[in-house]
């Protein structure tokens, strides 16, 4: 059996606000950590049927990054959704909100630019 590990190391300020995000994976060709802004993680608790999140973001990711950062994640739910269930209906719908979402954000954006 392989085993493959990923790690995430995070710096926090006095406030215990994310810093610095960083994260590598064993199996990756890259060797040094890699920085991100912001990192969702989610698990599935099978006894006690309950997703256990992580969500952090560091004070330098923008929030029009964070809507990129959500339409892409929503996206890549999508289709991972897709690939275990074969529901299509339920992953139109799922696309279609994202889409929803991304163009209400930058409606809004747009508004607020043009005050």
């Amino acid at each position: 059996m392989n085993k493959s590990t990923i790690t995430i190391d995070v710096d926090l300020n006095e406030n215990r606000v994310p810093e610095n995000i960083y994260w590598n994976a064993s199996d990756s060709t890259i060797k040094q950590a890699q920085k991100a802004k912001a990192m969702m993680l989610a698990f599935w608790d099978g006894a006690e049927k309950t997703a256990l999140r992580i969500d952090l973001w560091t004070k330098e990711m923008m929030v029009d990054e964070m809507a990129d950062f959500f339409y892409q994640t929503l996206m890549t739910m999508a289709d991972t959704y897709d690939r275990a269930t074969q529901h299509k209906e339920v992953v139109d719908d799922m696309k279609k909100f994202a889409h929803d979402l991304y163009h209400k954000f930058r409606e809004k954006q747009l508004k607020e630019s043009k005050a």
